[in-house]
């Protein structure tokens, strides 16, 4: 096969210029790349931001948008022994909504056994988001109070659940409607964006927006970590006068795909550690909201207008 399905970005007006083509090239495999046949690719809020425009570093239109799949491995690059051809992996690359994509052999991590592609998805870029979030960068040590903002979402959802596997107490920001999911993940209490939390040990901030001025009063003075990971709800600034004045807390900046590149071995020790989460059952199977390749648009309109919880796939 030489052409494929595939969501093509052709402008930065947003999701309604994903259009749906049927005659993309198939990619092939570099050197220590991989081509996966995909059978889930992950819709994300950096796709919402990549379709505007507004993602740092993000591609220039057109382009066959998505970067999160799981699947199976069809052809190895050059210089790849593992994973082998035949095995289901998950993984980021350029391309994921998409019949085949290319991703780094180095960054594929294998699909759990006894788990589906679709439950996979999520592993990486949300359980090892949220787990590098609250582990090496936050320090959550049991008996400390994390402020997760945005709960119901993807990463937000694994912060919950890994949290209180730590032995925090969790406090939940979302959507009202959303209140009850958040409960049933664990939090011990969930309250609206912008709600009067006290002060906490741990935020981990994705919001952004008028949130992030929320993040910042409610981090302890001094010993309180600020965790930013996205900026789902626009850019906010903070000074050093802020810092220095005002806001006396320490604020640190989570984007897993440098933490991959700059510190590969903190990467590798959160993968050991997931693998430990998931044989002890605290990181279990996902159960996405799937959406057919055609509908791209719409997952990312409803993503983009906190219309959906959870992780949301696109199955080719």
């Amino acid at each position: 096969m030489t052409s494929m399905r595939a969501l093509r970005q052709d402008s930065v007006n947003g999701p309604e210029d994903l259009r749906l083509i049927a005659d993309a090239p198939v990619p092939t495999p570099g050197p220590g790349e991989i081509l996966l046949k995909v059978a889930a690719a992950g819709v994300n809020f950096a796709d919402v931001m990549q379709t505007r425009g507004t993602y740092e570093g993000g591609p220039e239109a057109p382009y066959i948008a998505g970067f999160e799949a799981a699947g199976e491995v069809v052809a190895v690059g050059e210089d790849v022994t593992t994973p082998v051809i035949g095995d289901h992996v998950v993984g980021t690359g350029g391309g994921a909504f998409a019949e085949y994509m290319v991703m780094p052999a180095a960054g594929a991590v294998p699909v759990p056994e006894g788990w589906s592609d679709d439950q996979a998805i999520g592993l990486i870029l949300n359980w090892v988001t949220a787990l590098a979030a609250l582990r090496p960068l936050g320090r959550v040590a049991a008996g400390e109070t994390v402020l997760v903002q945005a709960a119901a979402g993807g990463v937000g959802q694994a912060a919950v659940r890994l949290a209180k596997h730590y032995g925090a107490t969790v406090i939940g920001t979302a959507s009202p409607g959303k209140h009850d999911l958040v409960r049933a993940l664990g939090a011990d209490r969930v309250l609206g964006y912008g709600a009067e939390t006290g002060e906490v040990d741990i935020v981990l901030e994705s919001v952004g927006g008028t949130t992030f001025a929320a993040s910042l009063a409610a981090a302890k003075r001094v010993i309180g970590r600020v965790v930013v990971y996205g900026v789902a709800g626009g850019e906010a600034a903070i000074t050093n006068r802020d810092l220095n004045f005002r806001h006396q807390i320490q604020l640190i900046g989570l984007h897993l795909g440098v933490l991959i590149e700059h510190a590969p071995s903190i990467f590798a020790e959160l993968l050991d550690e997931l693998r430990e989460l998931i044989a002890a059952g605290v990181c279990v199977p996902g159960t996405p909201s799937v959406y057919d390749l055609a509908d791209g648009p719409k997952a990312l309109t409803e993503l983009e207008a906190r219309a959906t919880s959870g992780k949301l796939v696109l199955r080719p």
